[in-house]
């Protein structure tokens, strides 16, 4: 469902913020071990991802990534994802057609139109604190035993 990008990115912002949510910052290779995820790409989506200022990263032998409170509370699913690949999740046709609207529907236009819907309602209303909270609470996993 989410690209590559978005996948890793909403993987290592929610291992960051439970990290932060400790007063800890983190290092790339730490992110990368922790969300199963390559090292170059996952400082790639990071480095996005902080010119968006969904996180901070600091420089120096104590530098690393690290959320504000801020950040942990406000942030939701949905500014990753944009970050990361712009809004056609929320606005592309299902079957990656260019000329789908309502006036000239793919097949699957009138089914995809709801689930677009329900599927942006949760992301902008899902937070990072929300993730990292059951993360931390043990009802979830980044990554497979």
């Amino acid at each position: 469902m989410f690209s590559k990008a978005a996948e890793h990115g909403i993987k290592a912002i929610i291992y960051i913020a439970t990290q932060s949510m400790e007063g800890k910052r983190v290092k790339i290779g730490e992110v990368s071990e922790h969300t199963a995820t390559p090292e170059a790409f996952t400082a790639k989506v990071l480095g996005t991802l902080t010119k968006h200022d969904i996180l901070q990263s600091i420089k120096g032998p104590y530098g690393g990534f690290e959320m504000t409170a801020k950040q942990i509370e406000h942030v939701k699913v949905a500014d990753i994802v944009k970050s990361l690949d712009g809004d056609n999740i929320f606005t592309g046709c299902a079957l990656g057609l260019t000329a789908c609207n309502h006036k000239n529907p793919c097949p699957m236009h009138e089914r995809f139109v709801s689930i677009r819907r329900e599927l942006k309602s949760m992301m902008e209303s899902t937070t990072i604190q929300d993730l990292a909270t059951g993360l931390i609470a043990g009802d979830s996993v980044l990554i497979r035993a």
